[in-house]
């Protein structure tokens, strides 16, 4: 029985809950079978190792943040077959998100909206989940920790909140990704601008040098952007990039345009558009910043995959790996495998 026709049973139970209810209870159904060891019963990737920012992946198909907030259910996610794993986003101290409800299906659309707010258990129980896990106690695969900041944190004191998650989480990671484009805590994307990224950049490439020496260990440093930028704003946000020597850069994250869902029910919601709606968006800031950046710093692709072909252009486009989001709500663990496959010949 495939995991495809699996999935098409169980979507429209999933579908027929609240979006955050769903996502509350398929995420420990998920750890119940892998621990139970049902999840060998899913088709593997087939193996198509990509080394990108001096670590090997085994395949180019990542679950990206925002999924596992709190890294509870890294040992569950991986038994997908993912070449890696991204949690959080973590925050300094425990935060409850914004008020519910906050996450929102449009099905015609193939979307979501959601405007979670960064709601998570601060990293300090975070970092205890990444310790408990099997993957990482067993180095099982490539696992990146993604770090924001608080809510209540000025924005003028944003970089104390990314230095001290990057401290914590530092001896955890394969690569840590500094979200800075959320659209759901206030201010937050006003640090892609020029007059802030240079000085955030500085303070976290500062950090990275010194924690290197501490550790013994050189782990990467990726940025992730809005799809919400226009060619003068990539242009700044690239060249940020390669004068301090970023690691990687993530393009892209959830849109605040609606332009695509005008007239659906739930359209007019604050939050975060993800799914189908931002494909494009997403795709036209990874060939931008593609065409700045030369190779000389890779792209991971993400936003509006739903299918192989999705993945493909992507790749096409520039990124050297993806990742998965919205897409497995509508399409289930059957996507990673496809999207694997499709780009084996893209490399």
């Amino acid at each position: 029985m495939s995991d495809k026709f699996l999935y098409s049973l169980a979507r429209p139970l999933l579908f027929s809950l609240d979006p955050e209810k769903a996502h509350d209870l398929t995420l420990p159904a998920l750890r119940f079978a892998a621990s139970a060891g049902l999840t060998r019963l899913l088709p593997k990737p087939v193996p198509d190792p990509r080394t990108v920012m001096g670590l090997t992946f085994p395949n180019p198909v990542g679950l990206a943040a925002g999924l596992d907030k709190d890294g509870a259910y890294i040992d569950g996610l991986a038994a997908l077959g993912f070449g890696f794993i991204e949690i959080g986003t973590v925050t300094p101290r425990a935060q409850p998100g914004n008020p519910k409800p906050r996450m929102f299906r449009l099905p015609e659309a193939e979307a979501l909206i959601n405007r979670m707010g960064f709601n998570n258990g601060g990293v300090d129980a975070f970092v205890r989940n990444v310790q408990a896990s099997r993957f990482y106690q067993e180095q099982q695969g490539i696992l990146g920790l993604n770090i924001g900041k608080n809510a209540d944190t000025p924005i003028e004191r944003a970089t104390d909140d990314y230095l001290y998650c990057l401290d914590k989480v530092y001896p955890y990671a394969a690569y840590i990704t500094v979200n800075i484009s959320s659209p759901n805590t206030k201010n937050l994307r006003q640090l892609q601008q020029a007059s802030e990224i240079d000085a955030l950049l500085a303070s976290l490439k500062q950090a990275q040098s010194r924690l290197a020496d501490t550790h013994g260990r050189y782990v990467p440093l990726v940025l992730k952007i809005a799809p919400d930028l226009d060619d003068e704003q990539i242009d700044t946000i690239a060249s940020a990039l390669l004068r301090h020597h970023i690691d990687g850069v993530i393009a892209t994250n959830t849109t605040i345009t609606r332009d695509a869902v005008q007239g659906l029910a739930h359209a007019t919601e604050t939050g975060g558009l993800s799914g189908a709606p931002v494909r494009d968006l997403s795709t036209r800031v990874i060939r931008a910043m593609h065409q700045v950046l030369k190779g000389e710093i890779p792209i991971i692709g993400v936003g509006g995959i739903l299918s192989g072909t999705d993945a493909s252009e992507k790749m096409a486009a520039g990124a050297s790996l993806v990742q998965l989001y919205t897409g497995l709500i509508y399409r289930g663990p059957a996507l990673v495998g496809e999207c694997t496959a499709a780009c084996a010949h893209i490399h």
